[in-house]
């Protein structure tokens, strides 16, 4: 398989950021959502992030406009007629994933490879939902896209040894780290990441201590980036309650259980960074 043009489903923040590291990469990349409207502006963010590195000295303005200048917003699939690979990136719903990946085995080349950003869904089943299961891949891109150096890719029961060395040498063309995992629930980063969160909202809800305190707790006695608050809020509520009912659902383990306090924010429509207020406000 040749790498070809790359066609991105969904112009959010993680589909913005593969176009965008594709782009870089030297592909022509096709962003496509629900509308012209939305892929507009999943291209406006990347002129955006393209800019402050510009201001920041850290690439050049004609490499920007390059990059830049190499991804089309397009409304729909229908210019996807030379890809090599489509890259669906939209919201963690199992049926709005296996509507879509209907409509990419329709529309794209036949030989062409269908991935997913899912973080947690069976690869196994979006593949049987294609004529091409043994072209059917995880590609689970870590945020923000640009920046982290990860991609874990997924096998179904069904991809071929093809479609794994394809999308392997593709990430690392990009410049990429990939680890293997199998299509279990979660795969390794939520399997682990998430109940993780899961639990800081249980010991937030339980008066063990403060959001803040939590935060500063496993940021400088662990030693991370950022406390489990700061990053749930980045992922956003929605989609970390959605990988834990996957992940609820799939294993059958109470420990599993998403929290009630997770439960309710998203309720609420607090879901982070992305509304404006989720453990803190923005």
């Amino acid at each position: 398989m040749a790498f070809d043009a790359i066609g991105v489903l969904g112009a959010g923040q993680m589909g913005a950021g593969i176009a965008q590291v594709a782009a870089a990469a030297g592909h022509t990349v096709y962003l496509a959502d629900v509308g012209q409207e939305l892929a507009d502006k999943g291209k406006a963010g990347i002129a955006q992030r393209l800019a402050g590195a510009v201001g920041k000295g850290k690439l050049d303005r004609a490499a920007a406009n390059a990059i830049l200048e190499r991804v089309h917003a397009v409304a729909s699939i229908s210019r996807w007629r030379d890809i090599g690979i489509a890259i669906e990136a939209v919201a963690e719903n199992i049926e709005l994933k296996l509507k879509l990946f209907r409509e990419l085995d329709e529309g794209v080349p036949k030989d062409a490879v269908l991935a997913s950003n899912t973080s947690s869904i069976s690869i196994t089943l979006l593949a049987a939902a294609t004529k091409r299961p043994e072209q059917v891949i995880g590609m689970h891109f870590m945020n923000p896209v640009p920046v982290m150096q990860l991609v874990e890719l997924i096998r179904g029961l069904q991809t071929s040894d093809a479609t794994y060395a394809y999308v392997k040498g593709l990430a690392e063309l990009w410049g990429k780290t990939t680890t293997l995992a199998r299509d279990y629930p979660g795969f390794i980063v939520n399997r682990l990441l998430v109940p993780f969160l899961n639990e800081a909202c249980d010991a937030l809800m339980n008066g063990v201590g403060s959001v803040e305190d939590i935060d500063t707790s496993i940021k400088l006695g662990l030693n991370h980036p950022m406390g489990p608050f700061q990053l749930a809020d980045l992922i956003g509520l929605d989609t970390v309650l959605a990988i834990a009912r996957v992940l609820h659902d799939g294993l059958g383990d109470a420990k599993y259980r998403p929290s009630p306090l997770l439960v309710k924010y998203v309720e609420a429509g607090w879901l982070g960074r992305k509304s404006g207020r989720g453990f803190y406000s923005y």
